[in-house]
């Protein structure tokens, strides 16, 4: 093979590595996007150093619910003795309306168990106390079992600690351990990526986004300049510093302003509160300069702000797919197509999101089951109104985030490919035109140059050649 046809066919492999997902965008393109983006992330900067908190502001304990300092503890004894011996008897139960009998008898008669717990952390190290479990509690105890226990100072010295919960560190880490293994043998660097991501993700909820609310800081303004750091973390730390990832950053941008408006609006004309349980009204007690129903708002941006990533990502690369497939075709073409991805996507996602409120609020849909309330009622009550607009705000702005986001892809994979060909094209026809005249010249001795095109029948084939490559270019 002779240097030019080697030449020659390695033309094409390199042109079709070029249009690969990593391959580098065109200068003016880099520039529209870094003109649009680095004063966005300019702007988080500045909040997160403005709003940085320096940790959750101290606060006297009210030794009451979550507020209560623990400590791990151990089950050393568990014994049976009798009910009444402990004072633990189960209080009759009377008839229910239908008809019924009363619940509990199959466990009357039944011994207690009485527990002696030693508490193993904490001032009070190696205190034991004692705990008696009726023969109807849900929960009961075994020898060497991990607890967690609750510390009221104020209380009498024998009834400082109670037992709160049991200790589920091993099983929760081993889950977790599990998960990271799943997630980097089947994604490999991009998994352990991912991983990291969402370390980073928790780092910002913990050390910026919680404090911060906490310290009286706006959690509307919160929400929005942690959601923002996390979304640039996650998707440059995932994605790498693409236009792809780019265009994705923006979609969700523009889809999380969206889910801000449409949640400001109607959260203030329902009249919602955001104080619809014991733990939102124990934080307001404890903290009063915590304005709650931006902190039900605020929620709403950053319980969104994980499926918005996913959707976004996810019509980009569609769109940067469907041109590498098709390089001819246009934007319109390219949003054509990719929408019919995208309303696939936006009929699974929106089902999962229903699907998931309801789930966390079961125990309240039986409630209203039980009563007997019509839907209407059901629906109309705050605390189920509220998870209501919880669910449709956000639905929203993920169905907003797929024709935005495709729309923004087709426009800029289009004009990328466009400034890329104007680019290239005259050093293209430069380069095609110095190959001739060289090989034509080179021809051999003897050989005739009429017009700069060589005569000899040597020198016509890698000129015709050219010419052909000349005009697949084209």
């Amino acid at each position: 093979m002779s240097p030019h046809e080697s030449h020659h066919h390695s033309a094409p492999h390199s042109h079709a590595h070029g249009h690969g997902p990593a391959a580098p965008v065109s200068r003016h393109l880099r520039k529209v996007i870094a003109a649009v983006l680095i004063p966005f992330a300019a702007a988080v900067a500045v909040g997160l150093v403005v709003l940085w908190p320096g940790g959750a502001p101290p606060h006297k304990p009210s030794g009451v619910g979550f507020d209560q300092p623990t400590e791990t503890a151990r089950v050393v004894k568990v014994v049976e003795v009798n009910c009444a011996d402990v004072h633990a008897e189960q209080q009759p139960q009377p008839p229910s309306p239908t008809g019924q009998p009363p619940t509990g008898g199959a466990d009357k008669g039944k011994p207690c168990q009485q527990a002696t717990i030693e508490v193993t952390t904490g001032e009070n190290k190696g205190r034991t106390f004692q705990t008696v479990v009726t023969p109807d509690a849900l929960r009961h105890y075994t020898t060497g079992q991990e607890v967690v226990v609750a510390y009221s100072p104020k209380a009498p010295k024998d009834l400082q600690y109670s037992v709160s919960d049991v200790d589920r560190s091993l099983p929760m880490w081993l889950l977790a351990a599990i998960f990271a293994f799943a997630v980097v043998i089947v994604g490999r660097l991009r998994g352990l990526l991912a991983l990291v991501a969402l370390a980073a993700s928790f780092v910002v909820l913990t050390l910026f986004i919680l404090p911060a609310i906490l310290q009286g800081s706006n959690p509307l303004v919160v929400a929005v300049v942690g959601g923002s750091a996390i979304m640039l973390i996650a998707l440059y730390l995932c994605h790498g510093l693409t236009a792809r990832t780019s265009v994705a950053v923006l979609g969700t941008l523009a889809s999380l302003l969206l889910i801000g408006l449409l949640g400001s609006v109607f959260i203030g004309w329902a009249l919602l509160t955001g104080n619809t349980d014991d733990t939102t009204g124990l934080v307001h007690g404890l903290y009063p300069d915590i304005e709650i129903r931006g902190l039900l708002l605020a929620g709403i941006i950053i319980g969104s702000l994980g499926v918005l990533d996913d959707v976004t990502v996810t019509q980009t690369a569609a769109v940067w797919e469907l041109k590498e497939a098709d390089p001819s075709a246009g934007w319109r073409k390219l949003y054509g197509a990719a929408m019919r991805i995208g309303r696939d996507h936006i009929a699974s996602v929106v089902n999962t999101l229903v699907l998931a409120y309801a789930g966390a609020a079961l125990p309240l849909l039986l409630l209203f089951s039980i009563a007997q309330s019509s839907v209407g009622t059901v629906a109309s009550s705050e605390v189920v109104a509220e998870e209501i607009v919880r669910t449709l705000v956000g639905s929203i702005g993920l169905v907003a985030a797929v024709p935005l986001t495709t729309l923004l892809a087709a426009l800029v994979v289009s004009a990328d490919r466009k400034q890329q060909k104007e680019q290239s094209a005259p050093t293209d026809v430069f380069t095609e035109a110095g190959q001739g005249a060289g090989t034509g010249t080179g021809a051999g001795s003897g050989a005739g140059v009429t017009g700069g095109v060589p005569a000899s029948p040597t020198g016509g084939r890698p000129g015709r050649r050219g010419g052909r490559g000349k005009r697949r270019k084209q």
